[in-house]
């Protein structure tokens, strides 16, 4: 009886599979509003009925897809990281810019779905989080490193952070422990700012205007660790 469960165990993980990489090919064709289960129940050969039982809803499936692209994602920034000597923390933080952009870069339709616009009617669920944050606990060891080591300096040209950004901060640094309220608006405007980056070059605000993208992503990532305090 245990084999047997273990058999239909790899079968409907195999068939669940089969269901999230054609939605992603339907990502690319009609967007995350245009998924239908139907139209993936169709291109299987199954009645429309049976892919109920892998995914009740829409929405569903919609996070199944919104776990797998924060996973992945992450598992490219951790790798990323991981390849980078602990003390080069500026080099740490390069690589991490580098593996987002690549990443969307080689699946942008998965990272409209991740960092697009919102899904009229889905919210996602908390199911979503851990994913969610993998690329975010990544950058923040970082940023909490490289202060614990003494080597942030970053340059006089900010205003103070303003008295109600402390309560902010305060969530934000479960993810960057002992950083002080300056060091996370900085680093929340580097953070940022990458993904604005990619963004504009990913959905085409670039077009006609940044003709040689990598090296200009690579001088904004290094302002960016520049204002953050990151050695040179």
């Amino acid at each position: 009886m245990s084999a047997g469960r273990t058999a239909r165990e790899r079968v409907r993980a195999e068939l669940t599979r089969e269901i999230t990489d054609i939605a992603r090919r339907q990502l690319a064709v009609d967007g995350a509003a245009g998924l239908s289960l139907r139209a993936v129940a169709r291109e299987m050969g199954m009645v429309s009925s049976a892919i109920y039982r892998y995914f009740p809803s829409r929405d569903d499936l919609l996070t199944a897809l919104i776990i797998d692209g924060y996973n992945a994602l992450g598992e490219a920034v951790e790798n990323a990281e991981a390849a980078c000597a602990p003390g080069d923390h500026t080099g740490r933080w390069l690589a991490v810019c580098h593996a987002v952009r690549d990443w969307a870069l080689a699946h942008p339709h998965e990272y409209a779905l991740l960092y697009g616009s919102p899904v009229p009617g889905y919210k996602a669920p908390m199911d979503t989080v851990a994913a969610a944050i993998r690329d975010t606990v990544v950058y923040g060891r970082i940023v909490s490193d490289a202060h614990r080591a003494g080597v942030l300096n970053p340059p006089d040209l900010c205003p103070p952070v303003p008295a109600s950004f402390g309560r902010d901060a305060e969530r934000v640094r479960g993810l960057m422990p002992g950083v002080p309220d300056e060091v996370v608006a900085r680093a929340l405007t580097a953070w940022t700012g990458l993904f604005g980056w990619v963004g504009f070059e990913l959905f085409g605000q670039f077009n006609n205007t940044i003709l040689d993208p990598a090296p200009a992503f690579e001088h904004a990532m290094r302002c960016h660790a520049a204002l953050l305090g990151l050695p040179a």
